[in-house]
């Protein structure tokens, strides 16, 4: 019981917390003006925008080459109050400057982009840090409830009502060092929620990841991560959710075969590609939305409202059977499994792959509406955006499950995905402001719209499908399951620390051998926890506890 109210307590603060960070993002990018970057017709418009998704990326990138311990450091959380302070100054001061010289602008955008970047990398590692059934909704309510505040700030009739938005990343950071503070205390596999390396107890050897075990899982996370970033380290993880330790489990342990790997890494490749696409379709939208020293997205109060209604939506599809971590109708997810009609084998179904569906189609709808409906006062644009917000919201959600498949700690996961989105996005508003210096200021709409919608339908049509976003989701629900059903063994018959570390590669069917040197230990050290955990389960060897764990997994999703 006080392990639930600990958990509602965590996913509460998660909430309020990721709404600061979204509703501060939201305003950052869309509720300023449009400064230009020249003079005339070779001014390069959303120079702001582009300033500020590059240092975001130079962000990202110094997460991705720093070892585990500077990445730790770097989003501790002294520093994480000193981001949001940045975060405050470096977006109140342009605004009471006015249009200050353009010199300014790229000292503005690091004073901003860089902090923002980090505190979005922590947002991966804290939301990393709880269940995928916990964390997923939390990424739509807090978009929604930012977005809530950001309309609401843009429509009261009070003027200045706006610079509260610039508090935010305030909230923000108190709610990250509460998370941080809950989930940075080792855990079963001496690992911290984000799964990098907890300090305390850091000098164990016994706990720590031995350098056999590290070399194999980076080798499997580097498969499967293949279009992110070569050469990302990663360790067996361990996820420390609101009920208590979980067990160490690695992309080794979940995916068995190398076809399964293979199939990962394809996965990831094209999530990446169509990331990229989907972001270059959003810049090139936002190049011609509105002209140097206007507001930069005249649109914005109706885009908040379409994308709060389609957070609605998507929760409403992830309580009805499309999150559906646990049980629910319809989720058949083994060879087994027919459908009702004609007895065939019924395709699995993943948590997310009906919210990437909506969001692709509202964006899709608003290209549609441009050109169509555009002088019968149908705001296509602010559709456009809203479907790219929701697509947003379903991607960050896609990276906090592609940390749980790969083990990888989120903040790199998130580094990696939104290097993907906003490259993507920054390339949109070069190749807009090339179009409208080449074709004119008359013909740019038509032809930006073109090029944005045929970008998003070919991401979605033949890059990251939907069928490839199901497999994606269907692996990580299979892995929650799995490391559920481990905590829950563990926790009923009341196994020992090191026993609930080697459970996972015992229920997956490792042999001692393989045990041993994941563990730098002996394999009659392996043999002897395996005794010990045979006794605490009650059951007579290897086969048995695979059953047992089997069991407990049926027993788990309610089947």
């Amino acid at each position: 019981m006080g392990a639930h109210r600990r958990g509602g307590r965590a996913s509460l603060r998660a909430v309020a917390g990721f709404a600061c960070n979204q509703g501060f993002v939201f305003s950052l990018f869309y509720m300023g003006a449009n400064r230009a970057f020249g003079e005339g017709i070779l001014s390069f418009e959303r120079a702001d925008l582009f300033g500020t998704l590059l240092f975001m990326i130079a962000s990202f990138g110094l997460l991705r080459v720093a070892s585990s311990k500077a990445r730790g450091a770097l989003l501790a959380r002294p520093l994480l109050w000193c981001y949001a302070v940045l975060l405050v100054v470096g977006s109140i001061v342009p605004a009471l400057a006015g249009n200050p010289a353009p010199a300014s602008l790229a000292l503005e955008s690091a004073l901003v982009g860089l902090p923002a970047g980090l505190m979005l990398a922590a947002w991966g590692r804290a939301l990393g840090g709880q269940p995928l059934a916990r964390a997923l909704p939390a990424v739509f309510v807090g978009s929604a409830v930012g977005a809530t505040a950001c309309f609401a700030m843009a429509t009261v009739p009070v003027e200045g009502a706006a610079f509260l938005l610039k508090l935010l990343p305030l909230g923000s950071a108190w709610a990250l060092q509460a998370l941080v503070c809950a989930g940075s205390q080792p855990d079963r596999g001496g690992r911290d929620a984000g799964g990098g390396v907890a300090e305390a107890g850091a000098g164990a050897r016994d706990d720590e990841a031995p350098a056999a075990g590290r070399a194999a899982a980076a080798e499997a996370v580097q498969v499967a991560s293949a279009a992110f970033a070569a050469g990302a380290a990663s360790t067996p993880r361990a996820v420390r959710g609101a009920e208590g330790p979980k067990s160490p489990l690695s992309l080794r342990a979940l995916l068995a075969t190398p076809a399964e790997r293979a199939q990962t890494a394809r996965l990831s490749f094209k999530m990446a590609a169509g990331t990229v696409l989907f972001g270059l379709a959003a810049g090139f939208m936002e190049t011609y939305g509105s002209d140097p020293g206007m507001a930069s997205t005249p649109t914005f109060p109706a885009t908040l409202l379409l994308f709060v209604l389609f957070c609605i939506a998507a929760l409403q599809l992830l309580a009805t059977g499309g999150l559906d971590l646990e049980a629910g109708p319809g989720a058949a997810s083994g060879p087994d499994a027919a459908s009702a009609d004609d007895g065939a084998p019924a395709e699995p179904e993943g948590p997310l792959d009906d919210v990437y569906r909506l969001a692709a189609l509202v964006m899709m709808a608003g290209f549609l509406f441009v050109p169509v409906l555009g002088d019968f006062g149908v705001p296509g644009e602010a559709i456009v955006l809203a479907g790219y917000l929701g697509l947003s919201a379903v991607l960050v959600s896609l990276f906090l499950v592609m940390a749980r498949i790969t083990g990888q700690d989120a903040a790199q996961s998130f580094a990696r995905g939104f290097t993907a989105l906003f490259a993507g996005e920054m390339a949109g508003v070069a190749l807009g402001n090339v179009i409208d210096v080449v074709a004119g200021t008359e013909q740019t709409p038509s032809v930006v719209v073109a090029c944005a919608g045929l970008a998003a339908l070919y991401a979605f049509l033949f890059l990251f499908t939907e069928r490839d976003f199901r497999a994606l989701s269907v692996i990580a629900r299979d892995a929650d399951r799995f490391d559920d059903a481990c905590s829950l063994i563990a926790a009923e018959h009341g196994l020992s620390k090191r026993e609930a570390e080697i459970l996972p590669f015992a229920l997956k069917g490792r042999t001692g051998e393989r045990i041993a040197a994941e563990f730098y230990i002996s394999k009659s050290t392996v043999d002897t926890h395996l005794r010990r955990i045979y006794a605490k389960c009650g059951v007579h060897g290897r086969q048995e506890l695979i059953d047992l764990g089997e069991r407990t997994e049926r027993r788990l999703s309610g089947r």
